[in-house]
């Protein structure tokens, strides 16, 4: 087995980053990525980029970081007590995309490797990611084509990768509280390892690198829609969700806050305008109904595709 190569992670998320927001960039058409360096007091640091005010994106993030300390956080052990009180080093990117149209849906993706190390002991190491797809309404092919561009990702890797980081993408970005998922899902994994160094580096690349290719012909075919205020208020209204998501469950969120994280960059991910009601339902029938009816329900978005 080969011995993990953190410069070789490194350079790849470095150009994974660039490679999205030039991408992102020219799908807006207008916008520019701001990019702010910093340092982390206790080990590290990092660059985040973010667009607001675009031609089509309200509000993105796309954020490289490579963090150390001296012990991980409650988060990352929480379920590896044994890792309590090791060394670490957690390398990754995270983005997240609010476009302004509400018939363009939001987009999540990261990929990320941790390693823990104490002298006289074998290092632990793991790799994480995945992309998953927030819509406000829904359409069959803009799913369909984001999980077909998922298994793609994971076809290379054995015929059952792709149903197993599936589904625990479904079980994963889950608000408990409100009983329904965020959005139709995508891929998510964590604690990758048991491949060896190489290959499971190859599987975190694969999915960093079909991001692109499974959103930006969705932003192309949306963005130009029409829509009005009904719309615009159900959008602010579901990205209350999002918001709640990621401030109660998500364990990005979670780590880099318990790791004295720089907190504008690790709060990117909000939207810059979300909107609460109480007790609110969606009329029967309405395109507004369908989303919960239809799209926020875990399904095979490939079968009879």
């Amino acid at each position: 087995m080969s011995a993990p190569d953190i410069d070789a992670v490194k350079q790849y998320l470095l150009d994974l980053q660039d490679r999205i927001c030039r991408g992102l960039e020219e799908e807006d058409g207008g916008g520019r990525f701001r990019e702010d360096r910093w340092e982390r007091p206790v080990g590290g640091g990092g660059r985040s980029r973010v667009l607001e005010e675009g031609a089509v994106i309200e509000k993105g993030g796309v954020n490289f970081s490579h963090v150390h300390g001296d012990g991980l956080p409650p988060s990352a052990t929480a379920g590896r007590p044994e890792l309590a009180g090791r060394g670490f080093q957690a390398l990754g990117v995270s983005l997240v995309i609010h476009p302004r149209n509400p018939y363009v849906p939001t987009s999540h993706a990261n990929v990320r490797f941790f390693i823990a190390e104490k002298p006289g002991a074998e290092p632990v190491w793991w790799f994480g990611g995945g992309f998953d797809l927030t819509p406000y309404y829904g359409f069959e092919e803009d799913a369909v084509h984001w999980h077909r561009t998922a298994q793609a990702a994971c076809a290379p890797f054995g015929d059952e990768v792709y149903p197993r980081f599936k589904q625990w993408c479904d079980e994963y970005f889950f608000l408990r509280h409100r009983n329904e998922p965020r959005g139709v899902g995508g891929l998510f994994f964590d604690d990758l390892n048991e491949w060896g160094f190489d290959r499971c580096f190859a599987f975190m690349k694969s999915v960093g690198d079909h991001y692109l290719p499974a959103y930006r012909p969705i932003v192309a075919r949306r963005k130009d829609t029409p829509y009005g205020e009904r719309e615009r208020d159900f959008q602010l209204y579901r990205r209350g969700r999002y918001v709640e998501f990621n401030l109660v469950y998500d364990r990005g969120t979670l780590f880099g806050l318990q790791t004295g994280g720089r907190t504008e960059s690790i709060l990117m991910s909000l939207p810059p305008l979300a909107a609460w009601r109480y007790d609110w339902h969606p009329a029967p029938g309405t395109p507004e109904a369908e989303l919960y009816e239809v799209f926020l329900r875990p399904r095979d978005w490939l079968a009879g595709a």
